[in-house]
Formats: C-alpha cells, structure tokens, sequence
C-alpha cells in the first residue's frame, strides 16, 4: 500500500475523531461565551430571570409586584358572612347556609379527622394528644378548650368560625386545609355537642320521656 494512503487514512480519521474530541471537551469545561445555538427555543428567549434589573421601571426590578387589589383567580371571598364570620362587622349569630343532616354529618366526619385528636370526641379537651402531652409534660403546652363552659357556650358561631380559620394560642390556623363551608359544618357540630352535653328533660321530645331514668 502507498505510503501517501496510509497516512492520508490516519488523517481522515482524525479528523473524523476531532468534532467528537471537541463535543466531550464542550461538556466537562466553562466557557464566558454563550454555546452555538441554531435553534433558538423557549430556554434562549427575551425575557428577564430572577433577581434580573429592568431599566425601563424606576426602581429597576424586572420581577413586579402585583398591583394593589388583585385577587387571585378563585380566590374572591367577598361573603364576610361565610369566609370571616362577620355579620356588619360584627360576629355572625347566624350560619350562611342552612343546617341539614348531610352537612350535620360533614361536621361530624371533619372534626373527628381535625378537632378530636386535641379537644376530643365529646369537645371537652381531653384528646389523645392533649393526653399524650400531660404524660409528657411538654413545657409550653397549652391545654385544648372545653367547648362546655360557659364562655365558650356563649361565644358566636362567628366567632367561633374564625377560631377554626385563624387558629388561636398554640393551635394551628385551619383555613388553608378545611374550605370554608366545612369550617361552618363543624361548628354546627360543636353546637350540637354542646347542647348534648348541657341538655334539659325540655330538650328531650315527649315520646322519649318515659325511657330516661
């Protein structure tokens, strides 16, 4: 064989080896200059990154902020009565919505899964946590409420509302877990507990009567 073919051969391939030399070269260095990119898709496009300034703006932020009374889509809770508990400013003394047996039922599937494991089964703060840490002796703990005092008896189901939405001293706020129409449902159960604890032979219908002791 020629001694021109064999060396033209070995430089073929070399040459056929450079651009893969490159491209393994190209993967494991840094470069200040922006690679070759023919196909300008969405990852090179004009716009601004995070923490980018924008010259156009006078305080030179390209990320805004959002303009002053912007709601979120779906997130328009214009019903004081149903998202706050607030009547005329006041703590609402009414529920939103009427209560029937499903949403009685929903109140009561709620705050088993919420409100027991702290105020237990009948609300009267005797919880498997709040057990849990009397044996403990947490510092700092603060024991769950009774529903069954008179204070609380008194409160308005508002008020009581926005106990649940807001959360108050050690327990947490609720409203970004539980929508607000199962928030209602629950306090509706919290009355009825409440009336079952501090019942009257009145509250009993008639035809029940003979069977209490």
């Amino acid at each position: 064989m020629p001694r021109w073919l064999v060396i033209g051969a070995f430089f073929l391939a070399a040459v056929a080896l450079a651009p893969f030399v490159l491209i393994a070269r190209a993967r494991v260095t840094t470069s200040p200059r922006t690679r070759i990119h023919p196909i300008l898709d969405m990852d090179h496009q004009a716009k601004y990154l995070e923490q980018q300034t924008n010259p156009f703006f006078r305080d030179g932020r390209a990320a805004r902020p959002p303009v002053p009374g912007t709601v979120a889509r779906g997130q328009v809770y214009a019903d004081d009565h149903l998202y706050r508990g607030r009547v005329g400013g006041e703590w609402a003394t009414t529920f939103p919505f009427p209560i029937d047996e499903p949403k009685m039922a929903r109140g009561q599937q709620r705050f088993t899964i919420y409100c027991a494991p702290c105020h237990g089964l009948a609300g009267y703060g005797d919880g498997i946590i709040a057990a849990r840490a009397d044996q403990l002796q947490e510092p700092g703990w603060v024991p769950p409420a009774s529903y069954h005092t008179d204070l609380v008896r008194q409160r308005p189901v508002g008020h009581i509302f926005n106990t649940i939405t807001n959360g108050v001293r050690t327990m947490p706020a609720y409203g970004p877990q539980i929508p607000a129409e199962d928030r209602w449902a629950i306090v509706a159960y919290v009355r009825a507990l409440q009336r079952s604890q501090n019942a009257t032979a009145k509250d009993v219908p008639p035809e029940m009567l003979p069977a209490l002791r």
